[in-house]
């Protein structure tokens, strides 16, 4: 590469990092320019502010997350062009185009064009920065005429490099190296469900968040005001993805594991897969809708209530009239429970009244006060309630879930020994799989009436006040000649308290009825059909973008085949794209874990894996009580293997506290679970606990359990052996999977 090329790079880049620092001072200023102004004028110009704030705010927070890595390529086209192509567009002041957004469709050669269509592309050039500064170039060389003796046709650098660099515990974004195939799916139509399936290392997950950055560059419009919602196995994988989108220029996608999806909620995993399995079973919306309707009861005879020493009697038949007037509104339950309420308030008032006229006969005062006098006695209160009680998501399920009498009332389809898996005590945590079990019945419990009641007078009193001192303090402003300029309204809205400016994402995240403009969905083969209601109910568009692999189900409410798991909420409107090219794991580590695969019975995709790495798998034969003790003995030689890179110790069960323990007593704070960081180099965790992330090594403790555990499957073992970008190596007592050793 000739030296004249870097030193004209380096000279480019830095004039676009001038003008990103130029354009980040000029929104600082026209932000704090905004912000001395203050809520000052009419309502109209205080909204103005504010969105100009927003505007500058949101504008300042891509500008800052776009820093690392700006610029990453070039294109040389046959018009004689050269199009450099960035994590956003750049332009000068005068509005001349300093550098392409990668998402615009004038990026798209960058990762489309071959030397058998080169799309008007005469070279490529990859710059690969370290911060701001260009260390190397990498030229891919289309046209052949302007090939030198010193220059070859093609080159894999830039590639390579990304893939052979050390994990740092923080997923980085593909986006100077998006392949043809990954960035035809990128690219590929909003509408509908995308169903990506990709085996091991084929980068589902990147294609996943760079389609997502992507349609909200492209569908900007549709998708700014509704938003994107990104859903992942864990809390530990969004933590290894958080970072990704807003280095793509995107800072706004509500990112959410299946712990979080119902607000307020922090859901446990679920241990028991049996229970997982029930939970997650479709009819449980049934089971949901039975709890509810269990609520909406009859008394078993007439009851009498005393209301200011007078027996009423509630009858039978007046609340079974009300239950079926308040059910054919159609309503949520709590909203029904006024319109049962309003009724039976009316008969019982309307009987008082007669009573009251019969010993008053020619009393003609006015009779209002005696609605107040039955609305608050107390029997009439328990007595309604014991009819239709007002209900949170939390308390029906938890109530459904501690009460053997209901939950057998509500579940007729179960067996007695599924009803005793799903008793739990009534302050059990809640767990992922009671996550769609809440949304369900929040959908049909409604928002309960927080403004009711006292509640609402203290509200109304307190508006009321505000108003007259308001109009008090502009009549005496009036009176002593001033000009007054507003109304006594504009000015009680400015004296409030203003609450601090929401984005989209963040009303979204707090809001379990908010719609979504697109939803993705990662490891998406682990939902179970509960889960998959839920998320639909999101987004009525039915618009996704949902990546996964069937061989790595590990869940046992999970997908089986992507037609199963969709067709009942997609019917056709979902298509299907497979990714082929394994970037991640070497040849003969990858090859070993679909041999092992194979022979347990379990049909996988076998990805091509770009390059061959420098070790096939190695594997410890020991003594069962010498595992933990290998572990210790070994380690120091796999982190010299990965040269300060990222190890994972995969182990299942018990072991897997055991391997944790040892190792803390020689390693101490390097010793961490999920991603790891810089700080901790050394993670012990599940298979589970692995779904979705990559170590640079990788060390599997006792593989034949996670073959052969009570509710473990296949995809278990697979999972761990395809982790690692560089060695894998695994430590038996009993015998080794078959398949592994060729």
């Amino acid at each position: 590469m000739h030296d004249a090329d870097l030193v004209h790079e380096r000279t480019y880049v830095a004039g676009l990092y001038a003008r990103l620092d130029e354009l980040r001072e000029e929104k600082r200023a026209q932000l704090a320019q905004v912000r001395r102004a203050g809520a000052v004028g009419t309502m109209q110009n205080v909204s103005e502010r504010d969105a100009f704030a927003a505007l500058y705010e949101d504008r300042l927070a891509q500008l800052d997350a776009v820093d690392d890595r700006l610029v990453f390529g070039r294109l040389d086209l046959d018009s004689g062009e050269a199009r450099y192509i960035g994590r956003i567009g750049l332009s000068t002041a005068e509005l001349q185009r300093l550098m392409v957004d990668w998402r615009a469709p004038e990026a798209g050669h960058f990762y489309q064009a071959t030397a058998f269509d080169r799309q008007g592309v005469r070279r490529r050039r990859h710059l690969i920065l370290q911060g701001r500064e260009v260390k190397a170039i990498e030229d891919d060389v289309l046209d052949t005429t302007m090939l030198s003796s010193d220059e070859s046709l093609q080159g894999e650098g830039a590639l390579l490099a990304a893939l052979n660099s050390k994990r740092t515990g923080r997923m980085s974004d593909i986006v100077g190296t998006i392949q043809a195939e990954q960035d035809r799916i990128i690219r590929s139509s909003m509408s509908g469900a995308l169903v990506v399936q990709g085996g091991p290392g084929t980068g589902k997950t990147a294609v996943a968040l760079h389609r997502a950055a992507y349609l909200l560059y492209t569908h900007r419009d549709r998708l700014k005001s509704a938003g994107v919602l990104l859903v992942g196995p864990s809390s530990s994988f969004m933590h290894y993805i958080e970072r990704v989108l807003p280095s793509l220029g995107e800072t706004g996608v509500v990112m959410a594991s299946l712990g979080r999806l119902m607000p307020g909620i922090h859901a446990v995993p679920e241990q028991d897969h049996a229970v997982a399995a029930l939970k997650g079973r479709l009819d449980m919306a049934d089971v949901i809708a039975n709890a509810v309707a269990n609520r909406q009861r009859t008394p078993a005879e007439d009851r009498i209530l005393e209301v200011d020493g007078r027996k009423l009697k509630l009858t039978v038949r007046q609340v079974r009239r009300a239950r079926e007037k308040a059910r054919a509104t159609g309503k949520p339950h709590n909203e029904a429970r006024l319109t049962f309420v309003k009724i039976l308030l009316r008969e019982l008032t309307e009987q008082l009244t007669e009573m009251v006229e019969a010993t008053n006969v020619g009393n003609n005062a006015d009779r209002a006060y005696l609605a107040e006098d039955v609305r608050s006695a107390r029997d009439v209160r328990i007595a309604l309630n014991l009819c239709w009680m007002p209900l949170t998501p939390e308390k029906l399920v938890s109530e459904l879930f501690s009460k053997p009498a209901i939950l057998e009332a509500c579940t007729p389809q179960l067996t007695p020994g599924q009803r005793q898996l799903l008793l739990r005590p009534v302050d059990a945590p809640w767990t992922e799989a009671d996550v769609p079990l809440l949304d369900e019945a929040a959908e049909l419990l409604g928002e309960l009436d927080a403004a009711a009641g006292r509640g609402l007078a203290q509200r109304e009193h307190d508006k009321a006040r505000d108003l007259a001192n308001a109009r008090q303090t502009l009549a005496n402003m009036a009176a002593s000649g001033a000009d007054v300029l507003m109304t006594a309204e504009e000015l009680v809205e400015q004296n409030q308290e203003r609450e601090a400016r929401l984005t989209a994402a963040e009303r979204a995240t707090s809001d379990r009825t908010w719609a979504f403009g697109h939803i993705v969905v990662d490891e998406a083969q682990e939902l179970s059909p509960m889960q998959w209601r839920l998320l639909v109910r999101r987004c009525p568009l039915k618009s996704f973008t949902i990546v996964g692999d069937i061989a790595q189900t590990s869940s046992a409410a999970g997908a089986n085949s992507w037609q199963g798991a969709m067709t009942p909420f997609f019917g056709d409107r979902w298509s299907l794209e497979e990714l082929t090219v394994n970037y991640r794991t070497p040849s003969q580590i990858a090859e070993a874990a679909v041999r092992m695969a194979n022979r347990a019975g379990l049909v996988v995709s076998a990805p091509k894996a770009v390059r061959e790495g420098r070790w096939a798998p190695v594997i410890d034969r020991v003594a069962q009580d010498s595992l933990v003790e290998q572990l210790v003995a070994v380690l120091p030689e796999e982190l010299e293997a990965v040269d300060g890179g990222l190890l994972a110790v995969i182990a299942d069960g018990d072991l897997r506290g055991e391997a944790a323990a040892a190792l803390r007593k020689v390693y101490g704070h390097r010793i961490g679970a999920g991603a790891g960081s810089y700080e901790q180099d050394i993670v012990v965790i599940s298979p589970q606990e692995a779904k979705g992330l990559e170590f640079d090594g990788v060390v599997v403790l006792e593989p034949t359990t996670m073959l052969n555990h009570e509710h473990g499957k296949v995809g278990d073992l697979y999972v761990a052996m395809t982790r690692p970008t560089q060695r894998l190596r695994l430590i038996a007592s009993g015998k080794i999977p078959a398949g592994i050793e060729r």
